[in-house]
């Protein structure tokens, strides 16, 4: 198995209705623990996770238009817009799925570009295109929307569908964008070596609930 620095990978992640103060001060103390790249969460929580965090070179990434992506555009670019003023330092965005589906790219890509826009120079921008429930055309040509669209990342996966990541998709995804943007590999990453394969398939960054139990487990296996 190929040895590599996973944690830097790794967008610590607790997006869970239920989750309290306690649970988002307990993210951030794992994520500084393991020097996560950083913590991801609901907006609500973005100013308590940039306290915790303000001493820590651990980044706060909110989550936008989630899970479903069927905000209006404004909404999204709102939700951004706030997050930002709040502390956040990515956001990771879910496309208009049902846009897709129909194949209306030009409400897709027009949607993405008006959030990234909105904290163009203030925040990295990450588009779930939630590859479940697309076909692998779907999943290139939404790739492209947002790439075309300025955004920094695609990601597979909200982790609230019916599937998550897998190498296939990761394969695909890091061939349709090429250099042009990084890829993010999202929703049932469980176990270390899940977390280097999708690495190996091209991820250059992981979005897991599970950051903290895959790390203790890379300390056993090294």
């Amino acid at each position: 198995m190929e040895k590599v620095d996973v944690a830097k990978y790794i967008d610590h992640t607790c997006l869970k209705p239920d989750a309290t103060q306690k649970d988002i001060i307990n993210l951030c103390d794992e994520a500084m623990e393991f020097k996560f790249k950083s913590v991801c969460i609901n907006p609500c929580h973005v100013e308590l996770a940039k306290k915790c965090l303000e001493d820590s070179d651990v980044l706060v990434c909110s989550v936008i238009g989630f899970p479903l992506g069927a905000n209006t555009t404004n909404v999204k670019v709102f939700e951004a817009k706030e997050a930002v003023e709040n502390g956040a330092d990515e956001i990771d965005m879910v496309m208009n799925i049902g846009a897709a589906k129909e194949g209306n790219w030009i409400l897709v890509k027009r949607d993405i570009a008006a959030v990234v826009k909105s904290v163009a120079g203030r925040a990295i921008v990450k588009v779930i295109i939630e590859t479940c429930l697309l076909t692998d055309d779907e999943k290139i040509k939404a790739c492209n929307c947002a790439v075309e669209a300025g955004a920094n990342f695609v990601k597979t996966s909200t982790g609230f569908s019916n599937g998550g990541a897998n190498s296939f998709d990761i394969e695909l995804m890091r061939k349709t964008v090429g250099n042009k943007c990084g890829v993010k590999a999202s929703g049932g990453i469980k176990h270390l070596e899940e977390a280097i394969l999708m690495i190996n398939s091209g991820a250059n960054r992981l979005g897991t609930s599970n950051g903290a139990r895959i790390m203790r487990t890379k300390k056993l296996d090294v």
